[in-house]
C-alpha cells in the first residue's frame, strides 16, 4: 500500500512540475511584455528557467534532502534522455531542421560543458562552492553569446497572431501558482522516488538517472514532438541543446552554490554517455546532405539508449 502511494505521489509530483512550469512560463512571460521587455530577453532567461526549472528544483530539492545521487543524476539523465529518446523519437516521427549555429556552436558547446562537469566531479569528488561559480560563469558567457547572435539576426523572431492581453494581477497569480506548483511538485517527486527506490533496492543514481529524469523531461518531449509535427523542427532541436546547456550550467551551477553536491565515481561513466549522445547528434547532422537529423539517426539513438538502459539495470 505504501508503495502505491509513493507512485501516485511520483505522478503527482510530475504532473505538479509540468504544470507548475508551463503556469510560471505564461505569467512571468506576461509580466515581462507588460513593461516592454524583447520576446527574445524573455525567452532566454523566463521560457529557459521555465523549461528547467522541474529539473532545478528537483536537484535543489534532493541535494538539501541529502539525495545527492538524485540531485545529480537528474541532471545528466535528462541530458542523456533528451538526446537519446526525445531527439530520437522525434527525428523518426519527421526529419529535423538544425541551424547553422546550433551545428556549428551551440552542440559543440554542449560537448565542451559536459567534459568540464565530468572533469570538475571526477577531481573534486564533488559540486561545491567553486564548481558552481565556474559552472554560472560560463553560464554568463553563453548568455551573452545568445544576446549578440539574437542581435546580429541569429534569433529572428517570427510574426505572432495577436494574442488576449491578460491582466496583471491574473500574471502574478499564474506566477507564484507556477512557482508553488514546482516547489510542491519537486518535494513530491523527490520524496515518491527515494522511497520507490528504496523499495526496489535501487540506488539514488539509477532512480534520478531514469524514472525522475524521464519526469522532469516531459516538457522538452511534449514540446519536440508538437513542434516537429508542426513543421518547426529547428524548434525542436533547440529545445533540447539549449535545456541541456541550462541543465548543466545553470542547474547545477545553482544547486552546487546553494549546497555541495559529492560526485560518484560512476556519475563519470554517466557523463561520458552523455557526451557521446551529443557526438553522435553532431555527427547524425554532419553527416546528412541537408544537414538534417534523419529517421536513421533517430532509431540509433534509440538503439543507444536501449544499450545505456541495459547497463544501468545490469550496473
Amino acid at each position: 500500500m505504501e508503495l502505491f502511494l509513493n507512485i501516485l505521489l511520483l505522478i503527482a509530483g510530475f504532473a505538479l512540475l509540468i504544470k507548475g512550469a508551463d503556469f510560471f512560463v505564461d505569467g512571468a512571460s506576461g509580466i515581462a511584455d507588460k513593461f516592454g521587455i524583447p520576446q527574445i530577453i524573455i525567452g532566454l532567461t523566463i521560457v529557459a528557467l521555465g523549461t528547467s526549472a522541474p529539473e532545478a528544483a528537483v536537484s535543489i530539492t534532493a541535494a538539501f534532502n541529502q539525495n545527492t545521487g538524485v540531485a545529480i543524476g537528474n541532471v545528466i539523465g535528462s541530458n542523456i534522455l533528451n538526446i537519446f529518446i526525445i531527439l530520437g523519437v522525434t527525428s523518426c516521427i519527421t526529419p529535423l531542421t538544425v541551424q547553422k549555429n546550433t551545428l556549428r556552436y551551440e552542440i559543440p558547446f554542449v560537448i565542451f560543458i559536459t567534459a568540464l562537469l565530468v572533469v570538475m566531479g571526477g577531481l573534486l569528488g564533488e559540486l561545491g562552492l567553486i564548481a558552481g561559480i565556474i559552472l554560472l560563469a560560463v553560464f554568463a558567457v553563453f548568455f551573452v553569446y545568445l544576446i549578440r547572435t539574437s542581435k546580429n539576426g541569429g534569433g529572428e523572431e517570427e510574426s505572432e497572431e495577436p494574442k488576449k492581453k491578460k491582466p496583471v494581477w491574473l500574471l502574478i497569480l499564474m506566477t507564484l501558482l507556477g512557482l508553488a506548483g514546482i516547489i510542491l511538485g519537486s518535494d513530491f517527486t523527490v520524496d515518491g522516488a527515494t522511497v520507490i527506490a528504496k523499495t526496489f533496492g535501487m540506488s539514488d543514481r539509477l532512480i534520478g538517472l531514469t524514472i525522475v529524469a524521464l519526469g522532469t523531461s516531459l516538457p522538452e518531449l511534449v514540446t519536440s514532438i508538437v513542434a516537429g509535427k508542426k513543421g518547426n523542427s529547428d524548434i525542436a532541436v533547440g529545445n533540447i541543446v539549449g535545456s541541456n546547456i541550462f541543465n548543466i550550467l545553470f542547474v547545477l551551477g545553482l544547486t552546487a552554490v546553494i549546497c555541495p553536491i559529492p560526485y560518484e565515481p560512476k556519475f563519470v561513466i554517466d557523463g561520458i554517455i552523455a557526451i557521446a549522445a551529443a557526438i553522435l547528434l553532431l555527427l547524425c547532422i554532419i553527416f546528412d546532405k541537408e544537414k538534417k537529423i534523419r529517421r536513421w539517426g533517430g532509431i540509433t539513438m534509440l538503439v543507444c539508449y536501449a544499450g545505456y538502459f541495459v547497463y544501468l539495470i545490469m550496473g
